[in-house]
């Protein structure tokens, strides 16, 4: 199984999740030895798990990530995408024709074409299967990130179609939509008190996410009980969009 983005955050978290349940995980993201770092406490903990360096705006790279962990494993099974570039955080008249190149290449073209890549692979499985991290920026208007969320919308017009085209292959393709996750990758957002504050206000469950809390609807995304389950979005904001938004 392949998992991008997963050095740190909620892939790092899905990864860990993932190679307790028996799952043989390639970690993956841009640096060789930050992958190699989580492997290796990946194996001491008892699991199966390999490092990969992949910079998933470089087309090259991604074919040499599925061959790497295909001559590593012999099989590929599952395709869990978390990488994702967010360079701009304000309004959209701040994003210049490269900021807005880098995200959509990185988050929607690049997903795309991992996914072609890895469907021969993940279709000699009996439960093939991609999952793409997505956000509730795809589904809501906002001026912080707004064309982050104009990729993630694309990203989940992405998962309904290659289930169309991935489905006669006996792969299925599905995202989980997060809201406000504590990683890195949203610092800039948890910097803001005023966004932090607003979020844990106005979230049902009072808090916000932790990377484990989406690295277990990643975990039901890949595994057997989601076999029936194909061109989904599952948003996971604890209760976040039934309020109408952020």
């Amino acid at each position: 199984m392949i998992i991008t983005g997963s050095s740190r955050g909620i892939g790092r978290s899905a990864a860990e999740l993932l190679a307790s349940r028996g799952y043989a995980v390639v970690i993956s993201s841009r640096n060789q030895d930050s992958c190699e770092a989580v492997a290796a406490e990946i194996r001491e903990q008892g699991g199966e798990a390999m490092g990969q360096a992949c910079h998933i705006g470089r087309e090259e790279q991604l074919a040499a990530l599925i061959e790497a962990a295909v001559d590593h494993y012999g099989r590929l099974d599952a395709l869990v995408m978390n990488a994702a570039s967010n360079p701009v955080y304000g309004p959209s008249e701040q994003v210049d024709r490269d900021a807005f190149d880098v995200i959509m290449r990185n988050n929607v073209y690049s997903a795309m074409r991992l996914a072609h890549l890895a469907r021969p692979h993940l279709a000699e499985s009996d439960n093939g299967a991609v999952a793409l991290v997505s956000s509730i920026a795809g589904s809501f208007g906002n001026q912080a990130i707004g064309v982050y969320g104009m990729s993630k919308a694309a990203e989940n017009q992405l998962v309904r179609n290659l289930a169309l085209e991935f489905g006669p292959h006996g792969v299925r393709v599905n995202a989980v939509a997060p809201g406000l996750v504590q990683t890195d990758f949203a610092q800039a957002l948890l910097d803001d008190e005023r966004m932090v504050k607003y979020f844990k206000s106005t979230t049902p469950l009072r808090r916000l996410a932790e990377p484990e809390d989406i690295a277990g609807v990643i975990a039901f995304l890949v595994g057997p009980d989601s076999r029936w389950l194909s061109g989904q979005v599952l948003t996971a904001d604890g209760g976040l969009s039934v309020t109408g938004g952020f």
